[in-house]
Order: structure tokens, then sequence, then C-alpha cells
């Protein structure tokens, strides 16, 4: 598997990452690249990078030292995928939490995308569509 170096990676805090870990891998088709354990044996870095590029940082809210300690959930996030049919498929077939089905919209730059969005285990919003930004 080749990836796409990102410059930006989204650090997402949650109550159990290992479960959001694996929501984001098994159902939305993320790769984990690492995940580093505390003591406990919790996670508490985790990197998962996306099929067409880029990476998120998952952590936990338990863990209070450095500069993001004391975040607490909730995330909204969006990802560009020209399978938005099959990330959905993926999502329904584990019984995810889908709050928008697959469908055409505008966005507020007014891209028009090809967009779906799910809820992961801790109340984020995952939105996968076509749309690639506004032309710069």
């Amino acid at each position: 598997m080749t990836e796409e170096r990102s410059s930006i990676w989204p650090i997402l805090h949650y109550h159990d990452p290992a479960s959001a870990v694996r929501f984001l891998v098994d159902v939305l088709g993320f790769h984990q690249w690492v995940a580093a354990r505390d003591d406990d044996g919790d996670v508490v870095h985790a990197e998962l990078g996306w099929p067409g590029g880029g990476r998120v940082v998952v952590g936990g809210t338990k863990h209070t030292g450095g500069v993001h300690g004391g975040l607490g959930p909730g995330n909204a996030l969006y990802v560009v995928t020209d399978d938005v049919t099959g990330v959905h498929t993926r999502a329904v077939t584990a019984r995810a939490d889908v709050v928008q089905a697959p469908h055409t919209t505008t966005f507020g730059s007014g891209g028009q995308a090809y967009a779906f969005t799910v809820r992961d285990p801790e109340g984020g919003l995952w939105t996968f569509g076509t749309y690639t930004g506004a032309a710069g």
C-alpha cells in the first residue's frame, strides 16, 4: 500500500481510543500505522492512514499530560474519497450509525459532492465525499 504524505494530521481524543481505532480501521477502512499503549494497556497514541492519503492521530481523554491534555471528545471530520458507496456499504454492514445516506449535496463553498455522514461510537461525525476542495 502506498500513501501520499500528509502535512495536516487532525488529533482526535476519545474516552475509549482502542474502540475508536477499531471502528476507524474495521468499519471505515483506515489503516493503522502505529498504536502505542501505556502501562495499563490503553492506547495513548495511534496513527491511522486513509488509503487516498492523509492521517489522523487518535489519543485518549484520560491522559492529561502534554499540550493536548484535558481535551475532550467531539470531532467532525471530512474525508475525500472516490468510493463513497464502498465506505457507506462498510458502515452499513457494521451497523454503524449512518446519519445521512449517500446523496449529492452542495457545500458552503458552492462545491458539489456526493457524500454521506456516519457517527463514530463516541458521537463524532465523519463525512466521506468526493469534494476535493476549492480551487486555489
